[in-house]
């Protein structure tokens, strides 16, 4: 998880599964995680999330987009 440094843990735990769900995850200038699908900018997410809802406006567009957050068992 050294690849996403100084993000919280809730935000990491996203960061992987999306990767492995075959999303791409680039850094914009500010250091914050942008995430896309097939070269399309999905959503980005706040390094350290201010309040819950922050976290899951970034979660909603990835939801739309068909990833599964959280992963069923």
């Amino acid at each position: 998880m050294g690849k996403h440094k100084g993000i919280d843990k809730d935000t990491r735990a996203v960061l992987a599964a999306l990767e492995e769900a075959g999303f791409v995850i680039r850094r914009a200038k500010s250091g914050h995680p942008m995430v896309y699908k097939d070269d399309v900018l999905i959503s980005t997410f706040s390094g350290t999330a201010s309040d819950r809802r922050a976290f899951l406006n970034s979660l909603a567009p990835l939801k739309r987009a068909g990833f599964q957050w959280p992963p069923r068992r």
